[in-house]
């Protein structure tokens, strides 16, 4: 009866051993396994075995990650201080290294992205902070991603997602931006009379080369005065109508006469 008892426990046991030795491994996932410590080989996806006692397995996933970069103190290079937070979106591609060459590289990766946004970010103005974020991210996704291909990790992206600046900062950036405005405001302005005063001249010089087309402006303004109805018009008469007359007169013969009275 022993003997039976002792029959079943040795089945249990075999059967709890091949149970624990199957594993099951995800599409996105994969197991590095070690045969006595050392390195044997990845596996995975699908059913794999995995001999209890002789090897170990350790998980690694593949799918791509998005880590939040904690808010930084940065000093920019005109001696700003402002806080910046980011994204980082990366993945393993070498599950090997990921797990041999490292000890976390999820924690790495993070303490990594932190110093490397403190440093670049602190080689810029503010103005190049604010205005040039696409160059600023390429920038950081390569350095970044130089850095942790030792690792297997492959570093996707990055995005810089805020930039907070301090009060004052941001009072003296309006007070910037509406100088601005007003500046393109007058500039605007200043091209437009000048352009006026150019065709302006450009009209006296063809009307000076042409006398008729005085004649017929001032008919087209009679006209235009004709529709106002306002019960007052000062009406200006160039001296030019009266010409010929006042040339008759002179020429008249009694006029030049001192004897006349």
């Amino acid at each position: 009866m022993n003997g039976l008892y002792g029959l079943y426990g040795l089945l249990i046991f075999l059967g709890i051993l091949v149970f624990s030795s199957l594993k099951i491994l995800r599409e996105y996932e994969r197991g590095v396994i070690f045969l006595f410590g050392r390195f044997y080989r990845v596996k995975g996806p699908g059913f794999i075995v995995v001999v209890p006692f002789v090897q170990a397995m350790v998980k690694v996933s593949l799918r791509t990650v998005v880590m939040d970069v904690p808010p930084q103190d940065i000093i920019t290079k005109d001696n700003v201080t402002v806080k910046v937070n980011a994204v980082v979106y990366f993945r393993v591609i070498d599950p090997q290294k990921a797990i041999i060459e490292v000890e976390d590289f999820l924690y790495a990766t993070s303490q990594l992205s932190q110093t490397t946004l403190r440093s670049i970010l602190g080689q810029n103005q503010l103005d190049q902070l604010l205005s040039n974020r696409e160059e600023i991210n390429t920038h950081l996704q390569k350095v970044i991603d130089g850095q942790t291909e030792p690792w297997g990790v492959k570093v996707a992206s990055v995005e810089v997602k805020n930039v907070d600046l301090p009060q004052e900062m941001q009072r003296a950036l309006a007070k910037q931006a509406e100088a601005e405005r007003e500046r393109r405001a007058k500039v605007i302005h200043a091209l437009g009379e000048f352009e006026a005063a150019e065709k302006i001249g450009n009209a006296a010089d063809i009307i000076n080369a042409h006398p008729p087309a005085l004649q017929l402006r001032f008919l087209q303004t009679m006209q235009d005065i004709s529709l106002d109805k306002s019960t007052t018009t000062f009406f200006p008469m160039p001296l030019e109508l009266f010409a010929p007359f006042l040339k008759g007169r002179s020429e008249r013969p009694g006029d030049n006469d001192p004897g006349t009275a």
